[in-house]
């Protein structure tokens, strides 16, 4: 790559812009990032005593996973073009602090409303917060090692944050409360928020001064938002209820129409060529078949654990360890020592790979299964795959994009990860549905005594979930073969990476076009 690219105008200066507080700033960054991926598991365990002591109703309690799903989802590009826009540490700062006002109000709510209204606005709130994190990282560490370690850290708990989530969960809803799981939220935002105002140092020179392009955030908000409800309506209602396939129907209209504006507009939300790029398209794609695999998965080995096994939601929380463990092993051993080494795809595809063995292993659960023989290696091999892929994706998703666009690059990460949730949940939580109806159907009639048809609806269960890890297997199969056939990536070199374009390898990895724009 010729010099002149090198220096292309806003490009991060060397070495992590020189910033010596750029290692402390990462750690105010982290536990912003471990706060939000906590909130996505942590109320799932306190939401049958939330229901209780608030009086909702069955029909309605999924509203509380769906106002935070739908607010977060929807508003993730534009959350990431504002954070271009306004400054990523502004967007930060005040992304925590709008969480912290909306978790105090969820901790307080005194009926369903405003634990509604409460959770909606931790959405909004989440939707600018997430993508400043990860462009703050994107643009403060540039040279290829510290970059390396950075994402290592902010990949272990991407992956593994919501497991513990599950810990924290059934801490607090067992021992204290369930509106625990709201006030929690308040120190990590107050220290993360003041760390950041002290410490993070912007680089100069990235922040995007084009007006907002309104019919883009409208028209990528209530796509994704059709989007989004279509998979959690499919979930309760089923696939042919007329409304999800109307809103399936509205999301597909809005979101090509989305497309042919931001093709079309001087200062797109979304411009084209962060998606466009191989690269970057291999990491959103892979990344969000990789996340419908996980989150299905979380849902059936709680149900499992709790249901089948009789864990307590603390005893539940803990059967996640090793997983946890394996994530964090993945994502700053492995991933952190062989980024700098070898390609990216030679750490997506294997460690797709890895977990889908893991998965696989699960294909076996049975209703005495022992947890050391089966689950505990199982989990190892998820967590330890998981982290190894997700490092390099979180990398490799913001890697030679423009400063003014590290925001919405950002966003696109979560925004795949988000609606790979949604249709994961949906997804298999539907297939598993339909393997156990039809399992207690076939042999519910040869069953005599009550306890005989409770042992046939627990194999009808159980049968429903290996159903489902079966797809999931598969779909971490297709997440490996899109890691290694459309990333191509090459290794980073050992200087500066988001845009240097120095050094044996560097074509490869930043192409000319990105940087060019």
């Amino acid at each position: 790559m010729s010099q002149a690219a090198s220096k292309a105008p806003g490009a991060p200066a060397a070495s992590g812009s020189g910033d010596p507080n750029r290692w402390k700033a990462l750690a105010f960054i982290a536990l912003a990032q471990l706060m939000v991926v906590l909130d996505a598991t942590i109320v799932n365990i306190a939401l049958p005593s939330a229901q209780q002591d608030l009086g909702i109703s069955d029909g309605n309690r999924q509203w509380v996973v769906t106002a935070y799903a739908l607010a977060f989802g929807g508003l993730l590009l534009f959350g990431g073009r504002i954070a271009d826009l306004w400054g990523r540490k502004r967007a930060f700062v005040t992304g925590l602090a709008g969480f912290a006002f909306a978790s105090a109000l969820g901790g307080a709510a005194a009926n369903e409303a405003m634990m509604f209204g409460a959770r909606a606005l931790q959405g909004v709130f989440g939707a600018l917060l997430a993508p400043a994190a990860l462009s703050l990282l994107a643009v403060m560490f540039t040279d290829a090692k510290e970059r390396a370690k950075a994402f290592g850290i902010y990949g272990a708990i991407a992956g593994g944050g919501g497991a513990v989530g599950l810990i924290l969960g059934g801490f607090l809803t067992e021992y204290l409360d369930w509106r625990w799981t709201f006030f929690v939220n308040i120190p990590f935002a107050i220290v993360a928020a003041l760390g950041a105002y002290f410490v993070i140092r912007e680089p100069e020179g990235g922040r995007n001064r084009n007006p907002l392009d309104i019919p883009g955030v409208l028209l990528s908000t209530l796509g994704l938002v059709s989007l989004v409800y279509g998979f959690t309506r499919a979930e309760s209602e089923g696939w042919s209820d007329s409304l999800t396939i109307g809103m399936f129907v509205a999301s597909g209209v809005l979101l090509l129409a989305f497309v042919l504006v931001e093709a079309k507009v001087k200062s797109p939300l979304l411009p084209l060529r962060v998606v466009t790029e191989r690269n970057r398209g291999g990491v959103y794609l892979s990344l969000g078949l990789a996340i419908i695999a996980m989150f299905g998965l979380f849902l059936f080995l709680t149900y499992y654990l709790q249901v089948v096994k009789g864990y307590s939601p603390v005893k539940t929380g803990f059967a996640f360890l090793p997983m946890i463990a394996g994530m964090i092993t993945g994502s700053t051993q492995i991933g952190t020592r062989l980024m700098t080494r070898v390609a990216p795809r030679l750490l997506m595809g294997p460690g797709f790979l890895v977990a889908a063995l893991g998965m696989l292993l699960l294909t076996q659960l049975e209703i005495g299964s022992s947890y050391a023989t089966l689950l505990l290696p199982a989990m190892v091999l998820l967590g330890l795959g998981m982290g190894t892929a997700f490092m390099p994706a979180m990398s490799l998703a913001t890697l030679g994009v423009q400063p003014r666009d590290a925001g919405v690059a950002s966003a696109m990460v979560n925004t795949s990860q988000q609606v790979g949730g949604a249709i994961g949940t949906a997804l298999l939580n539907t297939i598993a549905a339909s393997a156990t109806t039809s399992y207690i159907k076939d042999h519910i009639a040869s069953a005599g005594s009550r306890p005989q048809q409770q042992l046939v609806q627990l194999e009808g269960m159980v049968h429903g979930y290996t159903s489902a890890i079966w797809f999931a297997v598969g779909i971490l199969v297709a997440a490996a073969a899109i890691a290694v056939t459309l990333i191509n990536a090459g290794r980073p070199n050992m200087g500066t990476v988001a845009g240097s374009g120095q050094g044996e390898g560097a074509e490869d990895e930043v192409p000319v076009p990105v940087v060019a724009h």
